[in-house]
């Protein structure tokens, strides 16, 4: 058996004397996708930052590919393979969609521009928007974009925060699908969400967590939405 993409071990988070995340564990295999369920609060985006190297654990691991990130700076976990597409999108609104995915790219003029047009192609809702500015887009467009700027540097591993929220039903179905897309090319997808019926419909597994513990860990496919809701409103 082949060792995890991503392992999260005893992982703590106490900031302030208020503790936000307790003892959690998880692993995610290559190419395969890992559902973080929870409601406001529930430390699944505190979750994310802390693999992302944002938020610095009290006590746990996080390890890619084995290795231990707990020294590793945001933007050396970056260089190391890890995207991120935070809740609530956070794009330049004056840059146009290809100014946007260009400064997320590290690498040569030629490569770059070989990159944005590959995200084009696979984010078709962009393809006839590459100049306009991000501020003109669509919600869903600017879901699209953020998602887009995350897996620039083809990374292994994306942290996708809430990226169905606010979305109508279609443009749902589209990310679903880009995140299927991801996966399909081999990178790992963590995808904190409270919307359940979605996040169930495209992750492998998932964590249920309440008040930053985990009440339920399992297939996706052996949980109902509505067993899901149940958990995530649980006392913990």
């Amino acid at each position: 058996m082949s060792a995890p993409l991503l392992s999260i071990e005893a992982l703590t988070l106490n900031p302030g004397g208020s503790p936000i995340l307790h003892g959690l564990s998880a692993t995610l295999k290559v190419g395969g996708s890992l559902a973080i369920l929870g409601a406001n609060g529930a430390g699944k985006s505190s979750l994310l930052r802390a693999v992302m190297g944002l938020e610095q654990p009290e006590a746990g691991r996080v390890l890619l590919d084995g290795q231990d990130l707990v020294t590793t700076r945001a933007r050396d976990r970056a260089a190391l393979g890890i995207g991120f597409c935070p809740e609530g999108r956070r794009l330049f609104p004056g840059l146009t969609v290809e100014e946007t995915l260009a400064v997320g790219f590290v690498g040569p003029t030629r490569q770059r521009r070989m990159r944005i047009d590959e995200m084009l192609d696979m984010f078709p809702a962009l393809a006839g928007k590459r100049r306009d500015r991000a501020w003109s887009l669509s919600g869903g467009q600017q879901q699209m974009l953020a998602i887009a700027r995350a897996i620039m540097n083809q990374p292994r591993l994306v942290l996708l925060d809430e990226p169905t929220l606010g979305l109508a039903p279609m443009i749902i179905d589209e990310v679903l699908d880009i995140i299927r897309t991801i996966t399909a090319t081999g990178t790992g997808v963590l995808l904190a969400e409270q919307n359940v019926g979605p996040a169930l419909r495209v992750a492998e597994d998932v964590i249920v967590l309440v008040r930053g513990s985990s009440v339920h860990t399992g297939p996706a496919r052996a949980l109902s939405p509505s067993q899901a809701a149940k958990l995530m409103l649980s006392s913990g």
